[in-house]
């Protein structure tokens, strides 16, 4: 869940509950500006404590989930095209899952590889990451340590790597 989505969520519950903006604040002490930009989609930080505090005084519950299968999200698929984007050949997601899983970059594969340590969202990383595990039957701590190999070798400026 995002912070937008769960601006509409406590907007929606807030209005059910009768509270003004002013009155949720208060009750779950912060400023009605905060729920304001919370509800408007314009919040960028919250933090946890008080996402807990809100959504505990609303009465909503935050779960984390383990997603059900990570093929099913097909993250290969995304990491590859997002690193091919500037390339007339393309990294397939077949060789991406090979290269993590051995910790051997393809042969003209190393300016995707360096596109995907710099650029490629976290998150996808790290679902591409557990889907070529799971496809390798490689540990995914390996797999990290290939990926950070990498970064060390190719020097990438992102400072997840350092």
């Amino acid at each position: 869940m995002n912070l937008r989505t769960l601006g509409e969520l406590v907007r929606t519950r807030r209005a059910e509950l009768g509270l003004s903006q002013a009155q949720l604040g208060q009750l779950c002490h912060l400023s009605r500006t905060t729920i304001n930009l919370l509800e408007n989609g314009t919040l960028s930080d919250l933090g946890v404590v008080k996402t807990m505090q809100l959504m505990d005084t609303l009465g909503l519950q935050l779960q984390a989930v383990k997603p059900l299968s990570p093929s099913k999200k097909k993250a290969l698929r995304m990491a590859s095209v997002s690193a091919s984007v500037s390339y007339k050949e393309k990294l397939s997601p077949q060789e991406l899952a090979h290269a993590l899983s051995t910790g051997v970059i393809p042969p003209k594969r190393l300016p995707h590889i360096a596109t995907m340590l710099d650029e490629l969202p976290q998150s996808t990383l790290v679902a591409a990451v557990e889907e070529a595990s799971v496809l390798g039957h490689v540990q995914a701590k390996r797999i990290w340590a290939h990926v950070h190999q990498w970064a060390i070798e190719l020097q990438s400026p992102r400072a997840i790597w350092h």
